[in-house]
């Protein structure tokens, strides 16, 4: 819920999916941690022991800490794990995370996930209401699925059929698109609410209708058929308006089509005819001066 009352669509990944995530994350960077290692070991065998160490910890460091940071802050929330698993890290307003977020879930992975085998991450997912591990309270993030089957997308009810059309010639200009959220909002979940409550949340939506558009409800109308008609009446335009043929189309389909003019045969006079237009035919006489 955002500051202006407006439901965010965000769906809370849970454990089962979340720990599927993290072991194909955990299971692609561990097998480049041991490539990593063994190739440092081959090129560093001639180095003392002392450096051997640093080079260990600089390898863990960069591969299982650092790696899973700079991708997550890269693809925006999106490792490999996540993206097979249709999750996303996202901030607590819905926001896509920076590299502070990842920093914060990274450091606090390493114990959550990486010391305690997950344990801790588990744990701490299983009390929460929203699946949060410590490394996202910290980062005030939040893993959300990004695929939601389509069969749970909510559609507007239909309005009754005897309001359909009686709202052709309603002034709909300046009604803002957070109100048409809220009627929408309403009409998809009015079933789920109290009778008294959808009553009274009904009257005070159609009040803000009225007041925008200036227009009463018909007399008799009850509050929630006057939404849905209102509603029904706006995507009907917008489909008029989506559907309707361009003027490019229709300034084409308004020209004429072009006369085509035949030939002009030239006709020959007879032998002996005088032209009307070039006058006496030559001989080739002179008159004499």
């Amino acid at each position: 819920m955002t500051g202006d009352a407006v439901v965010l669509g965000l769906q809370p990944a849970r454990l089962p999916s979340r720990a599927l995530a993290v072991l194909i994350d955990l299971v692609v960077v561990w097998t480049v941690y041991l490539l990593v290692t063994f190739g440092l070991a081959v090129a560093t065998a001639s180095l003392d022991e002392a450096a051997m160490t640093a080079v260990s910890i600089a390898s863990f460091l960069l591969v299982l800490v650092g790696a899973p940071i700079a991708v997550e802050t890269l693809s925006h929330g999106r490792s490999l794990g996540k993206l097979a698993c249709g999750l996303r890290v996202v901030r607590d307003d819905g926001g896509p995370i920076r590299f502070r977020h990842a920093l914060v879930r990274g450091a606090m992975g390493v114990v959550e996930i990486l010391m305690t085998f997950g344990v801790i991450a588990c744990i701490a997912s299983l009390v929460s209401e929203r699946g949060r591990r410590i490394g996202d309270v910290f980062a005030g993030t939040l893993v959300v699925r990004e695929r939601i089957p389509a069969a749970r997308a909510l559609v507007v009810p239909p309005p009754p059929p005897w309001l359909v059309g009686r709202f052709a010639g309603l002034d709909l200009s300046a009604v803002p698109e957070s109100l048409w959220l809220e009627i929408r909002q309403y009409l998809t979940r009015a079933r789920e609410l109290d009778p008294f409550v959808g009553r009274r949340l009904a009257e005070r939506l159609a009040d803000e209708l009225v007041a925008r558009t200036g227009t009463p409800p018909p007399p008799g109308v009850p509050a929630d058929a006057f939404l849905a008609g209102v509603v029904a009446e706006r995507q009907a335009r917008d489909s008029r308006r989506a559907f309707a043929p361009s003027p490019e189309g229709l300034a084409a389909a308004s020209v004429v089509a072009p006369v085509v003019v035949p030939p002009v045969v030239p006709v020959v006079p007879a032998a002996g005819a005088v032209s009307e237009e070039s006058g006496p035919r030559a001989t080739g006489f002179a008159p004499p001066a």
